[in-house]
């Protein structure tokens, strides 16, 4: 398992400062973009003139998660943008594995993302072909929502088949992620953590990355002291 990251997401943001609000979060891993278009999830956020913006004047690497219909077409466009980290949804790709390669073959890490009820058994074969797997802990389309813990036992049976391939692919989660939920979910085996009200609506974003960090980090720990 590497280390712990914490991407907050824009999503809890003001959007009308957002370069200043960048700023706030210096002190992450890479800022999560959630890109919406009102038809894989209700509701819409930003595209990718946008994030072409975010990424001139980010401070950290961008990591964006794409909730739009016909990722085949729309996510390369996104690596092609400079961006670090691309994720698409398993449920609105066609050719998964075929994106996944051109994600990469344009310079950006390759993620999935798997919706709550979605098993993540039937991609176990292609992990290969992924940098990142997020596994949403809500439902995606909304920040605020509360963690759902149904959700663990998938991000346990997703690090087995990791640690078993000896494939070198983060388990993200998304969505309900607090001081208190991020231990849960790191020691089911996630190592990358999306929090967006929990960074943004704290007085002070960096003190609580930096607690979000140490709580998240709390297995890893444990597992070097024995």
């Amino acid at each position: 398992m590497t280390q712990c990251c914490i991407n907050p997401s824009i999503l809890s943001a003001d959007f009308v400062n957002l370069e200043a609000e960048l700023q706030r979060i210096r002190t992450a891993d890479a800022v999560h973009v959630d890109v919406m278009d009102n038809h894989f999830v209700p509701n819409l956020t930003i595209g990718l003139p946008v994030v072409q913006r975010i990424q001139a004047v980010s401070p950290v690497p961008l990591d964006a998660h794409l909730m739009i219909a016909d990722a085949d077409r729309w996510a390369p466009g996104f690596a092609d943008a400079g961006l670090a980290s691309v994720t698409f949804h398993a449920e609105a790709s066609i050719a998964p594995v075929k994106l996944a390669r051109e994600l990469r073959s344009r310079g950006s890490k390759a993620g999935m993302a798997l919706r709550p009820a979605t098993p993540v058994e039937p991609y176990l074969d292609m992990l290969s072909e992924l940098d990142m797997l997020l596994i949403m802990t809500v439902e995606p389309g909304f920040g605020g929502q509360a963690f759902l813990d149904l959700t663990l036992p998938k991000i346990r049976r997703a690090r087995a088949a990791i640690d078993g391939s000896g494939a070198g692919v983060a388990i993200q989660v998304d969505g309900g992620i607090t001081e208190e939920t991020i231990v849960r979910a790191a020691e089911a085996g996630a190592t990358v953590f999306v929090a967006g009200s929990a960074v943004y609506g704290a007085d002070d974003p960096a003190a609580a990355i930096e607690r979000l960090r140490d709580q998240g980090s709390r297995p890893l720990r444990a597992a070097s002291a024995e």
